[in-house]
């Protein structure tokens, strides 16, 4: 297995080890769940850290692969499953955190709007780069894309915190991680609107002329 294979099983490890760490039932083992800087629920932080280092891998092993011409079929399957578990994952449990054993009244929720938009976003990219694939059509990631991906981490990092350090500022009502929830799931709508013009012949049938 080479190292950008070896990142993104890294990062598959990760997004597991996250998700475990705030579904971890605490109160049934009468563990009290401490708060640094005052606000942020310390189990939230630390998931907060690694799925800081599991989103900068999501960089590196595509640069590595591409840069050294270490694509795979493993890293072209894995890749994909990682971030959605990584994000879509978080993305769920932090719309209804009422749900996490770390959870308590302090920490806000996702809007559902914007979770809803988000991931019906990536069903339907992913069916239509499905059918692609079955004809040997590569569709070309756009920039909305990628900067939708930036966004979502960025809100996602903020909810973690639970909007520290904003929140100093603004109080408990999170409005910056709201702000940039919302955001991403517009750019992500856009983005999600852009592949499926540019690919609309995909769904037709016809040939890709690029």
């Amino acid at each position: 297995m080479n190292l950008p294979n070896k990142i993104t099983t890294a990062r598959m490890l990760l997004a597991v080890i996250i998700i475990g760490l705030l579904l971890f039932p605490y109160q049934l083992f009468n563990i009290t769940v401490p708060y640094i800087f005052g606000e942020v629920n310390s189990v939230y932080f630390a998931a907060f850290i690694l799925f800081l280092l599991a989103s900068i891998s999501d960089f590196f092993d595509g640069y590595l692969a591409r840069k050294h011409n270490l694509i795979t079929d493993y890293g072209k399957f894995m890749d994909p499953i990682a971030d959605k578990l990584l994000v879509n994952g978080l993305l769920i449990i932090l719309l209804v955190p009422h749900a996490t054993a770390a959870y308590d009244s302090n920490q806000f929720a996702m809007p559902v709007v914007a979770v809803l938009v988000m991931i019906a976003r990536d069903l339907i990219v992913d069916g239509l780069r499905l059918v692609a694939a079955t004809k040997k059509i590569v569709m070309a990631a756009n920039i909305f894309g990628k900067v939708k991906t930036v966004l979502q981490m960025v809100a996602i990092g903020l909810f973690l915190l639970n909007d520290w350090p904003f929140s100093l500022l603004y109080g408990d009502k999170g409005y910056v991680s709201i702000i940039l929830i919302y955001i991403a799931a517009l750019v992500s709508l856009l983005s999600g609107i852009i592949y499926i013009v540019q690919n609309v012949n995909v769904l037709k049938g016809e040939e890709n002329e690029k």
